[in-house]
């Protein structure tokens, strides 16, 4: 049995402290997990069972919501962060990262954080959550992926403008994204002889240049590389084909080349349920694939189908690793 996931809680006044005792109303202790947050943070009425530490939380979620204390400056209103909360949100991560690192902990799920408030409490200078963890530990490429059960894909660049992509995704960074998820697939999955599927960047793949020169210049010389390497690979194909039911059967990860590209399908398929994986460090990291919504927040209607799911994914991922080593 892997040690228990350490969720942390991200920004305490949005829907985070909601979903985190959502989840644990549904797993209970079926999915050993611990909150590293302020108890005070969490909806009133919530059981909550204060632990020493991470090995104390498979019991203590028999009876309540097992929470690793860690102090806030401030009180949460929901919707309205507290710039005073700032610094505790960034130290939580720093944590929970410390705590999966020495092997307390089997996985990372982070809760979702608010970057304004961050900088504006605590001059946070990371672009977001990813970069952060992949400073801390000490990796300089790391991989997002997003991930439910009818597929797993991979932008290999992500928030840029459209305008900007061809000019970024060059042969150094599509190799080590294609590297990245392939190493992932085999050691935190447990597929042992992955089959990846490569989208070209423009309509019908480029048709042999007459609609663009990228996949003829920059993908196919990757893919030529990597296949004699002996990973699997197909295409680059028509991005408009390969995402329907039968093309996902010819597959178990597929990379695509912007943002919108490759999140477009999994959010038609499973708009709920998606995960948020970050592939490239040297631990587990999932969460869910939404924002703080503030919107919304303190008002019981938060869905923790994401976080539960990403909670799971940690899990499977956590058992996969550990036959692996």
């Amino acid at each position: 049995m892997p040690a228990p996931i350490a969720l942390t809680c991200g920004e305490p006044s949005g829907i985070g402290p909601e979903i985190a005792a959502k989840a644990w109303a549904e797993l209970g202790a079926t999915l050993p997990f611990f909150w590293i947050g302020d108890e005070g943070h969490l909806p009133r009425g919530v059981p909550t069972v204060r632990i020493a530490a991470p090995r104390d939380a498979a019991h203590a979620a028999l009876s309540g919501l097992p929470v690793l204390h860690h102090p806030f400056a401030a009180a949460a209103l929901p919707g309205r962060p507290d710039p005073a909360n700032a610094a505790a949100v960034i130290s939580a991560i720093a944590r929970g990262v410390d705590l999966v690192r020495d092997g307390s902990a089997g996985a990372l799920c982070t809760g979702p954080i608010h970057k304004k408030a961050l900088k504006d409490g605590a001059a946070f200078a990371y672009p977001g959550h990813t970069e952060y963890l992949a400073a801390l530990a000490g990796v300089e490429r790391v991989v997002m992926m997003l991930a439910c059960d009818a597929l797993k894909v991979v932008p290999a660049t992500i928030h840029i403008p459209v305008a900007e992509v061809p000019a970024a995704l060059d042969r150094a960074r599509l190799y080590d994204t294609l590297r990245i998820t392939h190493a992932a697939l085999i050691r935190d999955f447990g597929i042992q002889s992955p089959r990846i599927a490569v989208a070209g960047l423009n309509p019908h793949a480029g048709e042999g240049g007459t609609m663009g020169r990228e996949e003829i210049d920059t993908i196919i010389p990757v893919l030529d590389a990597l296949r004699a390497e002996g990973i699997g690979l197909l295409g680059p194909l028509s991005a408009d084909t390969m995402f329907h039911a039968g093309a996902r059967a010819g597959y178990d990860a597929a990379v695509a080349m912007y943002h919108d590209q490759a999140l477009i399908p999994i959010k038609t398929l499973d708009f709920s349920g998606g995960v948020n994986v970050t592939l490239g460090l040297p631990f587990i990291r999932t969460s869910p694939d939404h924002g703080t919504a503030f919107d919304i927040a303190g008002q019981g209607r938060a869905d923790a189908t994401s976080l539960i799911a990403a909670l799971r994914m940690a899990e499977r991922m956590a058992r996969a690793r550990a036959a692996a080593a």
